[in-house]
């Protein structure tokens, strides 16, 4: 008998339909959107609104008649209500940050790419110390951000000590663009910001506060971003549900046997 240890992927099932080849061992994040995707296209199927012969695949890929019966499915199923005038309002009142324009940031960062098989546990182990360091410097002597930008940054702005320049929100990727606008702060971010380009270390040199728009002239953004508040969390709330109904393997939803709440 060989003494050589073999290492097995367990692979993650939804209702007995593998979510993966047995080779592939996925971040969690991805597995788990992959169950979403799987529970919803099986939950298509039950509803006669795809076709029985469609059939997983185990790189994740799933087909256009897939994709268009979920989208049927989660139109048929969820019902996100308007947002009322009042609640309108509320949002408006406590984020009426959000709703400046002409807003502007001048900018730097650090940015650890992720890239197609990097491991992003390991990433941020490298990002964190380095994080910590331009963070917590007392701001004497060398400009620590700047070098740490020329040496550890995959951006090209790392060359010139990671400077972005004035940005407005539209400038740089949803994800930044959050943390970045509708705050007073200055100084390097609180955390590490993740973006579809990596891990960022970022600093806010300079701000220009922008003008304030009355809640008229914005109140179909307001009462947009309410709805897809109101989806995000219907979405949510029907995947617990359709967890709760199903076999799960090897994969975690915080499955519940509630209905879903409207």
């Amino acid at each position: 008998m060989s003494t050589e240890s073999v290492v097995r992927t367990t692979v993650a099932r939804i209702n007995g339909v593998a979510l993966h080849a047995a080779a592939d061992a996925l971040p969690p994040e991805e597995l788990r959107q992959r169950a979403c995707t799987e529970l919803l296209r099986q939950r298509a199927q039950a509803a006669g609104l795809l076709d029985a012969s469609d059939a997983s695949c185990a790189d994740g890929v799933i087909s256009e008649a897939a994709a268009n019966a979920i989208d049927a499915l989660l139109e048929q199923e969820l019902n996100v209500p308007e947002p009322s005038e009042q609640a309108c309002r509320r949002h408006y009142a406590a984020h009426e940050n959000l709703y400046r324009t002409g807003e502007r940031v001048r900018a730097r960062h650090i940015l650890f790419a992720v890239t197609p098989g990097v491991d992003v546990v390991a990433l941020r182990k490298r990002a964190e110390p380095i994080f910590l360091d331009v963070r917590c410097h007392d701001g004497e002597g060398a400009d620590r951000f700047a070098d740490a930008a020329r040496k550890w940054s995959n951006c090209p702005s790392g060359e010139h000590g990671g400077e972005l320049g004035w940005l407005a929100s539209g400038d740089c990727a949803p994800e930044l663009a959050r943390e970045l606008f509708g705050h007073s702060a200055v100084g390097v971010l609180p955390r590490l910001v993740h973006s579809r380009f990596g891990l960022h270390v970022v600093e806010v040199l300079e701000r220009e506060p922008g003008v304030g728009q009355p809640f008229e002239s914005v109140h179909g953004a307001v009462a947009m971003s309410l709805r897809q508040q109101c989806y995000v969390t219907a979405v949510r709330q029907y995947l617990q549900l359709l967890a709760g109904q199903a076999v799960m393997e090897g994969v975690d939803l915080d499955a519940a046997d509630t209905p879903l709440l409207q």
